[in-house]
């Protein structure tokens, strides 16, 4: 289960992080002799769930939440979520956890998530339901905030996995800069009673491997690729993170693949695109509830029909 970050933790963080940060775009990767990216700020986007590629496997959709949906640019956070399970690259295993997510939603019941039981958010589903991500990058490591229920990553720079990984809620996180390209590769990711991939209940393995890419992009792209996905799955519901944006600043999008042989049929990938956010940045505590983990939804406490006196 996860745990309430104390309260200023993550300004205390950014300030320590930022005294030790190595100076970004100055010093030359291994690889090459292209100056390291500054990915170092506030980024923020519009809506949950990740963009879709232009072509080849993709991740789930909301079948309830078709391109011509009248609501569709509409706030909050959309209900139901009935994630497609019918989309290929799902096991039949895998589908039918997916359908039963879904027909609880639809049946105005809440599925239990990492976000409503305030449990780890793992990757890959941290990158379908944050709106928002700061980078610390240090010589030796890249610290990772997610603004939603504090979480925190760390990745480890320009080294390699254990032979011998003890499954972690964040998994083992290595780095390296391919050219202005961050790329981190995570495996271990410790299966939790509500780990999944994605808020439509897609269960994952031991056996996931996820490889995210970070790259600066021309903010008129960033732009396009916003509102088009925001017609699609609707604005977020008004979580930290959000815009105004710097309009100065490049924007920064994330493409990942995930393979899971025990999930899926295939390696698919997704992308979120982010851009710089001139909000203050917020914490968002969650308190653990073993009582009620949605409102007027009651569990671990048993109830009488009837009082007995």
């Amino acid at each position: 289960m996860g745990r309430a970050i104390p309260k200023n933790l993550v300004a205390g963080l950014i300030s320590v992080f930022a005294a030790t940060a190595i100076p970004v775009g100055s010093v030359a990767t291994a690889q090459s002799a292209v100056p390291i990216p500054d990915f170092f700020g506030p980024w923020a986007r519009v809506g949950m769930d990740p963009e879709l590629p232009r072509s080849g496997p993709m991740p789930l959709v909301n079948l309830r939440r078709p391109m011509d949906d009248p609501h569709v640019n509409g706030g909050g956070d959309p209900l139901p979520l009935v994630g497609d399970y019918n989309n290929p690259i799902l096991k039949p295993p895998a589908a039918q956890a997916v359908k039963k997510a879904g027909e609880l939603s639809e049946g105005g019941k809440i599925n239990p998530d990492p976000s409503n039981q305030c449990a780890p958010y793992s990757p890959p589903y941290v990158f379908t339901i944050q709106l928002g991500v700061q980078m610390l990058q240090r010589k030796d490591e890249i610290v990772m905030l997610y603004p939603q229920d504090d979480q925190i990553r760390r990745v480890r720079m320009i080294a390699a996995h254990p032979k011998k990984i003890i499954p972690s809620a964040m998994g083992d996180s290595i780095g390296h800069y391919e050219g202005d390209t961050l790329v981190i590769d995570t495996v271990g990711v410790k299966i939790g009673r509500v780990t999944m991939v994605d808020r439509y209940g897609t269960p994952q393995s031991e056996a996931m491997h996820v490889v995210e890419r970070y790259q600066l992009i021309d903010v008129a792209a960033a732009k396009e690729a916003m509102i088009f996905h925001e017609r699609r799955v609707g604005r977020g519901p008004g979580a930290p993170g959000t815009g105004p944006y710097d309009p100065n600043a490049q924007a920064l999008q994330l493409t990942y693949t995930v393979e899971d042989p025990n999930v899926f049929t295939t390696p698919w990938s997704a992308q979120i695109t982010y851009r710089r956010t001139m909000n203050p940045w917020s914490e968002q505590v969650c308190a653990e509830n073993i009582v009620e983990y949605w409102p007027g939804m009651n569990i671990g406490v048993p109830k009488a029909d009837k009082p007995d006196f």
